[in-house]
């Protein structure tokens, strides 16, 4: 299908970002797609210093799909296409000993996450199901704000807040003994690593050189800076 005009310039334009604004089903995805295949061939990119990223493990095989049919395995090959947990994963598999983590960590499940939280707030919060679920989201809250206990206990607004935020702290604990992360740690983690090591931070930079982010306006604070810190002063991320 071809492009309109609009599409065409959002394509083109690479020398800064480039933010697009469409409705549903109106061709965003196939611009990303499109703009990949022009970075490659028009504009001399290396397939492997290319990152495209969304929120779905359907939308990036899609994504993926889409692109193998445009540029063929040879040309695409190195591209990196995943949601950003998976992108996250990755940072951390290839940087655990910048993070002060074995080589082996393991992840946890859903299951996992409630029967530790579970066990390790026995006396501290109500036994009841619907407690446990509002302590498990606020954790999740407080990680995707890029909140660390300390902080979380600081901004506490009340003993409920107070004692959320001491089991957090145990939570977060039990996890960094046993060498576990949970699905939040794998964007929470990375960001923090890109905050605090500029060697680490460049090495990522240099690694991807062109960022798109399909459904940007979906972000969290911690995936968006993330985002900004892998794009850092080139800022070359179109969304």
């Amino acid at each position: 299908m071809r492009l309109n005009p609009g599409q065409q310039q959002a394509v083109e334009f690479v020398t800064g970002p480039c933010l697009v604004l469409a409705g549903a089903g109106s061709g965003k995805t196939r611009v990303i797609t499109n703009k990949i295949a022009h970075l490659i061939r028009g504009c001399g990119y290396q397939a492997r210093h290319i990152a495209a990223v969304t929120f779905t493990n359907k939308a990036a095989r899609e994504m993926k799909e889409r692109v193998g049919q445009t540029l063929g395995r040879k040309e695409a090959r190195g591209l990196m296409i995943s949601t950003f947990h998976t992108l996250g994963l990755d940072i951390i598999k290839r940087e655990y000993a910048a993070l002060g983590m074995k080589s082996n960590f393991s992840l946890f499940d859903d299951t996992d996450q409630v029967a530790l939280l579970k066990e390790l707030t026995e006396g501290l919060i109500e036994d009841d199901k619907t407690v446990l679920q509002q302590l498990i989201s606020t954790i999740s809250n407080w990680k995707n704000d890029l909140m660390n206990p300390e902080q979380a206990a600081a901004s506490a607004k009340g003993e409920r807040d107070r004692i959320f935020a001491h089991c957090y702290g145990l939570y977060n604990d039990h996890l960094k003994a046993c060498n576990v992360l949970d699905f939040d740690d794998l964007i929470l983690l990375p960001t923090l690593l890109l905050q605090r090591n500029e060697e680490v931070r460049e090495r990522w930079q240099n690694k991807i050189r062109y960022l798109l982010v399909d459904e940007y306006q979906d972000t969290n604070t911690s995936q968006y800076e993330l985002v900004k810190l892998l794009v850092g002063q080139r800022a070359r991320l179109p969304w």
